[in-house]
C-alpha cells in the first residue's frame, strides 16, 4: 500500500493558484457531483443542475483567490453551501418570475405552497457532504489494498456484518478481519485529512 504524504499544502490555498489543474481536477472531481447531487434533489432537471454546477464552480475560481480561511467564521463546506444554495435561490427566484408571468392557472398558487427549506437543506448538505467525502477518499484508496483486505472493512464498516460471519466468509479469523478494517479506516482518514478543513 502506498502510504499518503505527511505533508501537503492545502487544497484550499492550491486553489487560489488558477494554473494548478491537478488542485482544480480533485476539487471538480470531489465538489462537482455533490453540487450537482444537491441541485438534482432541490428539484432541478438534469440540464439545470449541470449548469448550477458550473455556475458554483464558476463563482468558486473567481473568489477562491480572496477566501481566507478562518475555522472561528465558519467552515470551507459551510462557505460553499452558501454559494450553492444563493445560485439556487437565484436560478428557481428566476423561474418563478418566469412562472408568475405565464398566466397559466395554479403556478402562482403552487409557488405560494412551498415552503422554505434552509434548514433541511443545510442538515442534507452536509450529509451529502460527508458522504461524497467518504466515496472519493474510499476510490482514491480502494487500489492500495488486496480484495479481501477491503472486503473485511467494506462487508463489516459498510454494510453491518457482523466479524465472525465476513471472517467465515472470507477464510478469514477475527482477529485477520479487525485489522483488515483497521487499516482500511486509517488510510480513509489519511485520504481525508488531505482535504479542506476535515
Amino acid at each position: 500500500m502506498a502510504d499518503a504524504p505527511l505533508t501537503q499544502p492545502s487544497l484550499l490555498v492550491r486553489l487560489a493558484d488558477a494554473r494548478d489543474r491537478e488542485a482544480w481536477a480533485r476539487f471538480v472531481e470531489i465538489y462537482a457531483p455533490l453540487i450537482y447531487g444537491h441541485a438534482r434533489r432541490s428539484g432541478l432537471q438534469d440540464a439545470d443542475a449541470a449548469d448550477l454546477t458550473q455556475d458554483v464552480l464558476r463563482t468558486v475560481a473567481g473568489a477562491i483567490g480572496r477566501f481566507e480561511y478562518d475555522p472561528s467564521r465558519g467552515s470551507f463546506r459551510g462557505w460553499l453551501f452558501t454559494v450553492v444554495r444563493n445560485l439556487l435561490r437565484n436560478f428557481l427566484a428566476s423561474r418563478k418570475r418566469h412562472l408568475q408571468g405565464s398566466g397559466e392557472p395554479g403556478h402562482q398558487a403552487f409557488l405560494e405552497s412551498q415552503p422554505d427549506h434552509d434548514n433541511q437543506l443545510a442538515e442534507a448538505w452536509d450529509h451529502e457532504y460527508q458522504q461524497r467525502l467518504f466515496m472519493w477518499a474510499a476510490e482514491q484508496i480502494r487500489r492500495d489494498f488486496q480484495e479481501h483486505t477491503w472486503q473485511a472493512f467494506w462487508q463489516t464498516a459498510i454494510e453491518g456484518r457482523s466479524v465472525k460471519d465476513v471472517a467465515a466468509r472470507l477464510g478469514m479469523t477475527v482477529g485477520a478481519v479487525y485489522v483488515s478494517k483497521s487499516r482500511v479506516l486509517a488510510r480513509l482518514r489519511e485520504q481525508i485529512a488531505l482535504l479542506p478543513e476535515e
